[in-house]
This record gives structure tokens, sequence and C-alpha cells, in this order.
């Protein structure tokens, strides 16, 4: 519990005190943002604010992880960094570097446009798979590899099975499919940074529950998950979270600086990695359901002018249309992170019903 707590405090000063430095250092460079000409005329005010901020949240991440495990081996018997823990750290670097090429493309070139879609789905695809290659094959000793072949709700759904092959490639439509919904969702100022945080205190709770009720003994007790390295995962999820609110505080309306692809790649591909390891790839749907309703939003768009000819929003993603409509982008946010909060809410509400009807403590 303490690590989890230092994790989160480390990154939360980490993110506030490093994001200025950047900011300074972006400004100095002409790393500023570029605003796509379609997109809502008040936001043509903020072309030109740095960019790239996800690197602050990166470096944070890693730096209360990090500090989180140094003071856990002073302080007592530790055992490090672990298999899942690593991977899942290493899946949100790798997609955040993805992010970082994209956003230095744009900025050299001067437009909206970095990475081509070929360029981002090949990076995209590389990181996923070794992520998903590595995540079942390193088994612990009770035979438990960080990630599972099945498909999971808040555990395993065993009549849904890919095999190894199908799970790396689920891995992949994970990877790129959660990656994609965080960065519709960054359009507006703190937006996706808010809702991460949310997502991340979520995971905060149900990894620090899987690791109070883990089947790592020959003897499990009703109700107990199946899952490697929980602790450690609560410690990433904490230093995400962390990292998150302390970005937020620059990146809040009126936003010093943007994540940029950079973090919204890299804070995709956690969520991603997370509902991988924790196995809740279902739950994570309902928990991260403001990012999914981004998604589904431009999706929808797009399928419905393809085969009508027509909008069936102002604009996509979702957020667009409610600006262009009349709403306030601070108000918009706000409701947005509301939407968030309930998604979240209620998606814990179904992992502790899970465990109640498990541990058959659920009175009839």
């Amino acid at each position: 519990m303490i690590g989890i707590l230092i994790a989160a405090a480390i990154a939360l000063m980490v993110s506030i005190l490093f994001t200025p430095y950047l900011i300074r250092v972006f400004s100095r460079q002409g790393f500023g943002q570029e605003i796509r000409e379609e997109g809502p005329e008040g936001h043509k005010s903020k072309r030109g604010t740095p960019t790239m901020g996800g690197v602050a949240i990166i470096v944070a991440m890693w730096a209360g992880y990090l500090v989180a495990h140094l003071v856990s081996a002073m302080t007592g018997p530790s055992e490090g960094p672990t298999v899942s823990g690593l991977l899942v750290m290493l899946l949100t670097t790798g997609l955040g570097l993805v992010g970082f090429l994209d956003d230095f493309i744009k900025i050299r070139k001067q437009r909206n446009l970095g990475l081509n879609k070929t360029a981002k789905m090949v990076g995209q695809l590389v990181v996923a798979l070794v992520f998903g290659i590595l995540a079942v094959n390193f088994a612990d000793r009770y035979g438990f590899t960080p990630a599972s072949v099945n498909l999971s709700f808040v555990r395993d759904l065993t009549i849904i099975s890919f095999g190894t092959i199908g799970f790396v490639v689920f891995c992949y439509i994970a990877v790129s499919g959660w990656s994609n919904a965080v960065n519709f969702t960054d359009g507006l100022d703190g937006l996706a940074g808010g809702a991460s945080a949310m997502v991340f205190g979520t995971y905060v709770v149900i990894t620090f529950w899987q690791f109070r009720y883990n089947c790592g003994d020959s003897d499990p007790t009703p109700g107990c998950y199946d899952v490697r390295d929980p602790l450690d995962l609560a410690v990433i999820a904490a230093a995400a979270m962390g990292a998150c609110i302390g970005f937020l505080w620059w990146n809040a309306a009126p936003a010093k600086i943007f994540m940029g692809d950079t973090g919204s790649l890299a804070l995709g591909g956690l969520v991603a990695g997370l509902s991988i390891t924790t196995q809740t790839e279902l739950l994570m749907v309902i928990v991260g359901g403001l990012f999914v309703v981004e998604m589904l939003s431009v999706v929808l768009q797009i399928a419905v002018f393809r085969t009508t000819r027509r909008r069936l929003f102002r604009m996509a993603p979702f957020h667009h249309h409610f600006e262009l409509a009349g709403w306030a982008e601070t108000t918009v946010i706000i409701r947005f992170w509301l939407l968030a909060g309930i998604c979240a809410i209620f998606g814990l509400g179904l992992f502790y019903s899970e465990w109640l009807a498990a541990a058959g403590n659920l009175t009839p």
C-alpha cells in the first residue's frame, strides 16, 4: 500500500514540476500545435500552444514506478519490478514513442497530419506484437503468465479462448483500438487527461483488490483472482493517475500545453495493457466508456456519411458536436468528465458485485 501512495505522490510532483520546464523548452523550439482548418472556429486561437506534453506524463510515470520500488527495497524485502509491470510500462513507452514521432512530424511540416495511417499502424503493430508475444511466454512458479489467452470480463471466459496466435492478434486490436480511442478523446483542454485519471484511479482499486484476493497458493479461496503481479500493476495505475493529475494542472482550460499523440497514444496503450494483464478486457469497455463513445462517434460518422452522404453529427469526435451546438468548451469538458466518472464508478460496482457473487458473499 505504501508503494502505491509513493508512486502516485512522486508521479504527481514530477508531472507538476517537469511540465512547465517542457513548456519553456518547447516554446523556445517552436514546438507548437497545428490546428485542423475544418475544426471549430474557437480552436484557431490555440495554434502554437506547445505540444508533446505527453513526455512529462511518461517521465512522471517512470519516476513514480521506480521510486516506489526503490523505497520498498530500502525499507524491507522487495521483489522489485515484475515482468507484468515492465511489460505494461514498455507498452506505454513504446506507443508514446510512436506518438512522439507523429507529433514531431506535424511540427516540422507545419501541418495537422503527422505519420501517415500506414506508418502509425505499423508502429502500433510492432509494439503490440512484442507485448503480446512476451505476455504469454513468462510463467511464474504457479504457472501464471502476465496475460491469459482467454477473453475476460472480470475473470477469464474460458469458453472464448484465442489460442496463442489469436491472442497476439487480439493484443494488436486492443492496443490499436484503445490508443486511437484516447487519441480521439484528446480534442479539448484536459478532457483526455481528466478522464484517464479517473480510469487509472479505478484500476488502483481493482488491482489492489486482486492483490488482496489473489490465488497464488495451493489452496485458493473462493472468489480469488488468477492475476499475476497485481500489486505492481496497482503501483503503475497509481503512478499514471498521479502523472495525469499533475499534467492536468497545466493542461486544464485554457491549456498551457497539449499532451499530443505522445501522451494520448501512451495512455491508450496503458489502458489496453492494464485491461489485458488484469484480465478485465470487457470490464475496461465500461470503465473507459467515455473513450469508447468517442471512438464510436467517429466510426458512426464515417459509416453514415459513406452510405448516405449525410453527417450524423455536426462534427466527430463527439465532443465537437456539442461545441458546434453552442456549448462552451469548459461545459463540454466538465460534463464529459462527469460521464467518465459515472462509467468508472459503474464499472467498479460491477467488479465488486462479481466478487461478492464469486466469493459466495452475495445474499439471495
